[in-house]
């Protein structure tokens, strides 16, 4: 199964209780995903680039992310990917308030998404996926 077919139709428990998985998190701003969908892989937003790595949040890092650097921004999207995918750049660093963040020291396939969700807002807060909690 390609991973924009899995993306859109795996339930992500069934993923993760069948694969073992630990998901981290990427907020895309529209034109990012659709950059993604487009080339098939990114390097990631602007603070990405200047940083020399994609950012990532765990599933309880998530809500503070979007609230921090997301506030008001309509139409981004959610993806999740497995960090055995990715284990061999991935590395868990300290940050916001000395916690550890997943962090991507190189490009991100589509292949490596998981699956994805819409980001909407209401009430002024991002409303994350059910399956995050």
């Amino acid at each position: 199964m390609t991973s924009d077919k899995r993306a859109k139709c795996l339930d992500p428990n069934i993923y993760a209780a069948h694969h073992g998985a630990m998901l981290i998190y990427k907020i895309f701003r529209a034109p990012e995903w659709a950059d993604l969908q487009t080339n098939g892989v990114t390097s990631g937003a602007p603070i990405d680039l200047s940083d020399g790595y994609i950012h990532f949040s765990t599933a309880t890092q998530a809500a503070e992310t979007a609230a921090k650097h997301f506030a008001g921004v309509e139409g981004l999207v959610l993806a999740a990917i497995d960090t055995d995918a990715v284990a061999d750049a991935l590395k868990w660093e300290e940050s916001r308030g000395g916690a550890l963040f997943p962090h991507l020291y190189r490009d991100l396939n589509l292949s490596e998404v998981v699956w994805h969700r819409p980001l909407p807002l209401q009430d002024g807060a991002h409303v994350f996926p059910q399956e995050m909690t």
